[in-house]
């Protein structure tokens, strides 16, 4: 590389151009703790696809704390609520809701429900409670719990509980089996 030489008319015309300056009689470099405000990330609303139905079903029947709960999707054998309740199809999961309001137990029971059809789950435990201290007797999570599950795509069957495995304060939910873990064409289902 050829160092290149300024003759005297560029050494002034830069001199002129960079005017005034000062010496620095430190060579050490002083850093300031200038820190900078911590990033927040962006709320993101959810677009996941919706599994509920949208026609919602207003002959739903309020119910009471000690009432039962059972229902079965259009097309299966009725002998399939009676081996949901005594536990033929096992649980794969459980979750519990009592005690949130309804707001938060529809977005738990919604990421529940994904992530229990995410993995192959058939069939599922939801503890809602009974509701005793709801106002008239009207449990609020048991009604919306009924609501929910009949409006899911993916449900087929739920129903109380067992005594021993809540009661009225529960349900099993048996699941469609996921297209991705779904057997062979079998004729006889």
């Amino acid at each position: 590389m050829v160092k290149k030489t300024l003759s005297s008319e560029d050494t002034a015309l830069f001199r002129k151009t960079i005017g005034k300056i000062k010496a620095i009689k430190s060579d050490s470099v002083l850093l300031t703790d200038t820190s900078k405000p911590k990033p927040y990330p962006q709320t993101q609303t959810l677009n996941t696809p919706s599994h509920f139905a949208e026609v919602i079903d207003n002959e739903i029947e309020k119910l009471h704390q000690e009432d039962s709960i059972r229902f079965i999707a259009p097309g299966l054998q009725k002998n399939v609520l009676k081996k949901l309740r005594k536990g033929f199809f096992g649980l794969d999961a459980s979750i519990d809701l009592h005690g949130l309001s309804s707001r938060e137990a529809d977005f738990q029971l919604s990421r529940f429900l994904q992530h229990s059809l995410a993995n192959g789950y058939r069939c599922i435990h939801i503890i809602h409670g009974k509701g005793y201290r709801s106002p008239n007797n009207q449990p609020v999570l048991k009604n919306d719990i009924n609501v929910w599950l009949r409006q899911h795509k993916e449900v087929q069957a739920f129903c109380s509980t067992p005594q021993k495995e809540g009661g009225t304060g529960a349900v099993f939910v048996l699941l469609k089996i996921s297209e991705k873990y779904g057997e062979e064409e079998d004729p006889q289902y």
